[in-house]
């Protein structure tokens, strides 16, 4: 009797063992859930992280993105043309769409309507590269240096301010009558926009990156081109669209105030024009030319830029 104990007392530590041993190899309960749960927290992950590089039928691109504005316009006409039936007003103060076309189709036939937009375009154009040439070496002077920008920040956040059609009389004054006048009241218009843009860019620029960029050597103009503008790309680009917006009010501006046969005759010419002799046709094809050619060009320059960018963040998955 005494040894049958004596064999159960050492097998019963034996049996506490394995039960130990077994129940630290084995896995939690619920274990098998858990591991389910991180796959598929991964996999939601690896979902959002990947780009999808198909590109959108055309049926869907017409649909998201040409037909929205193609049925605004034709809204815009509908209630115009009701307008006019109503006579809300008298029919020598808002003409007719029927009107406007007439003054289009007639521009078209004498050949200068195509004059009237490539006279402004080229001015604004031209004007911009002027100011971003100008604008962008002077925002990184104002964003780095902080003498420079205590001295020189307030003074073009007090400029972006100023009314561009401030600076024509005195343009005028100084430059006289020529194609300097309108470049002068462009750059004036628009480098303070642009600078002040890439001096925010630069300003959100995390100094993680600074930091990161000076240990691996990209210092000065290097650390410039390879750290501070890429991160500053964004802030920068909405400069540039706020600079090309000043440009072209203030090449509108100029064109309206200052006219002389030697400038031609430009979009803004061509709005006086029509107030001159008090044909509102006239006055509304130049206000619909000016928006033309402001829409185009974002959505021609732009907005491309735009997409690009947010794109390259991870921020836009399709255009």
């Amino acid at each position: 009797m005494a040894s049958t104990e004596t064999t159960s007392g050492q097998d019963a530590p034996r049996d506490a063992a394995e039960q130990d041993t077994a129940g630290r190899g084995a896995p939690p309960r619920g274990g098998a859930a858990h591991h389910g749960d991180l796959a598929g927290l991964e996999a939601g992950l690896d979902a959002l992280d990947t780009v999808q590089t198909g590109r959108t039928p055309l049926r869907r691109t017409l649909v998201a993105k040409v037909l929205p504005p193609v049925i605004a316009v034709a809204l815009v006409l509908v209630v115009w043309q009701v307008l006019v039936w109503a006579k809300v007003t008298d029919g020598y103060k808002l003409p007719s769409p029927g009107a406007v076309w007439g003054e289009v189709s007639d521009a078209w036939t004498q050949g200068t309507l195509l004059g009237y937009i490539w006279t402004s375009v080229s001015r604004g154009l031209l004007g911009f590269l002027l100011a971003l040439a100008i604008g962008t070496p002077l925002g990184l002077l104002v964003a780095r240096v902080k003498f420079v920008r205590a001295a020189i920040g307030p003074i073009l956040s007090g400029l972006q301010s100023l009314p561009s059609v401030a600076w024509v009389p005195p343009a005028v004054i100084w430059l006289g009558l020529n194609d300097s006048m309108m470049y002068a009241v462009i750059l004036l218009g628009a480098v303070p926009s642009i600078a002040n843009g890439l001096v925010s860019g630069v300003d959100q620029v995390p100094p993680l990156f600074l930091r990161a960029g000076r240990t691996l050597g990209a210092t000065g103009l290097r650390g410039t081109w390879h750290i501070v503008m890429p991160a500053a790309l964004p802030g920068y680009l909405a400069g540039l669209k706020q600079g090309w917006a000043f440009s072209w009010r203030s090449l509108m501006a100029a064109e309206i105030i200052a006219s002389s046969p030697d400038l031609g005759v430009g979009l803004g010419q061509l709005l006086e024009n029509g107030r001159t002799v008090g044909s509102m046709p006239m006055v509304f094809l130049a206000i619909f030319l000016i928006l033309i050619v402001g829409v185009a060009i974002d959505l021609l320059i732009f907005s491309p830029l735009e997409r690009r960018v947010l794109r390259g963040r991870g921020l836009l998955v399709k255009s």
